[in-house]
């Protein structure tokens, strides 16, 4: 992708950025409310709909676009959490949905009409374990009937349609752990109060998430994408699309700790000189970008082999790890740089620290990482 093009649509970014300044994002985590504004403003403007071909109505522009997206808005102060699944569940339908399926939903989430944000994936009892999962999608006649319970379901209050993936043949009749896995898109506006409950789960920053329970819900049988049976290989996809998303996010991030964290050095003065001349502050700062650098080199090559189409299960992966390792050094330096001013809600920094944590933990955890790591990379044993 050309750099001239990316720096205007960076440019782009930051001007909307502009709008949504620390006291409304304070606002919204104060009251745990929906960045609704923010996130028609980023619709409005298509940044949203970048990955949608430009036959259904988008930009058809490559992951490595949405990335510094995602990345400029975390770096502005602002948070895409509200709505960055709508990029990376993108890759299941656009990669294995119907051409039916392509011009019935495509078409309206670019416009924005349509809001696809919703990933019911993960399970209380299965974690990351997803080829543990026990929801049942069970065909009967034009429909399949579902029954379970999601749990980490971010913005399922807020979305239309929701990407689920479900089993579709029991665990004890399958022979690899990864069949009898189907993934669905179901369009939620139908069956909630119908089948589906959601209820919000209060957490330590406002991330809107929630768990999603189906009781007997019925969905129409074109709601499958692919084959059944193959849904888990389907969700890989738009796995790896998110790993690589979030760890610009948190490139973004650490840009904006170690910013901030600098301006308040150079600035803030005590024992009459600025803090930022004693190496004990510098220091910190100073290895949280060079850790900022190193991640975002991963996340560029990431980016290239997606958008190359060949395998980066790898790449999305440590991308992911060492991209939220950076974001939490830089948060660790800049709430330190602030001292008690690093509390106060007034300065964004508590709340950006905040956000920065959940990162060591979703999409995926370190350990996880580091497990997949050993087992693909270093050939060592499985662990789990």
């Amino acid at each position: 992708m050309d750099e001239d093009v990316i720096g205007q649509i960076r440019a782009t970014v930051r001007q909307l950025c502009d709008g949504f300044p620390g006291t409304y994002w304070q606002e919204k985590d104060r009251h745990r409310a929906y960045p609704t504004e923010f996130v028609n403003a980023l619709t409005k403007a298509g940044l949203l709909s970048s990955l949608i071909p430009e036959e259904y109505g988008g930009a058809g522009l490559p992951l490595s676009v949405a990335s510094a997206i995602l990345e400029e808005i975390h770096a502005n102060g602002c948070n895409g959490a509200a709505c960055h699944a709508q990029m990376y569940t993108m890759g299941t339908l656009l990669r294995h949905g119907s051409e039916e399926q392509r011009r019935k939903y495509l078409p309206g989430i670019a416009s924005g009409e349509l809001r696809l944000q919703a990933f019911g994936v993960t399970e209380p009892t299965a974690g990351t374990d997803t080829t543990s999962i026990s929801t049942m999608a069970v065909r009967d006649e034009d429909d399949y009937v579902v029954n379970g319970q999601k749990v980490w379901t971010s913005r399922a209050e807020y979305s239309d349609l929701m990407i689920l993936l479900a089993r579709t043949t029991a665990k004890d009749k399958i022979q690899k752990r990864a069949d009898g896995l189907s993934v669905f898109i179901v369009d939620m506006r139908e069956v909630v109060g119908k089948g589906m409950t959601i209820r919000p789960i209060r957490t330590m920053i406002n991330h809107a998430t929630t768990e999603v329970f189906f009781d007997n819900m019925r969905i129409p049988a074109s709601s499958l994408i692919g084959e059944e049976g193959k849904g888990f290989r389907y969700i890989l996809t738009g796995m790896n699309a998110e790993r690589i998303l979030i760890a610009s996010e948190c490139i973004g991030d650490a840009d904006w700790f170690i910013r901030t964290a600098s301006n308040y050095a150079r600035e803030r003065t005590v024992f009459g000189r600025p803090i930022g001349q004693n190496q004990g502050v510098q220091f910190p700062i100073a290895r949280a970008y060079a850790q900022k650098k190193a991640a975002d080199l991963m996340v560029k090559e990431a980016c290239r082999l997606y958008d190359a189409g060949v395998p980066c299960g790898a790449e999305a992966n440590m991308a992911k790890m060492l991209a939220s390792e950076a974001s939490w050094a830089a948060g660790e330096a800049c709430l330190q740089t602030h001292g008690g001013f690093g509390f106060a809600e007034e300065y964004d920094v508590e709340r950006k620290f905040r956000e920065a944590r959940l990162y060591q933990v979703a999409p995926i955890s370190t350990n996880l990482i580091l497990s997949y790591i050993a087992e693909h990379e270093l050939d060592l044993p499985r662990s789990y």
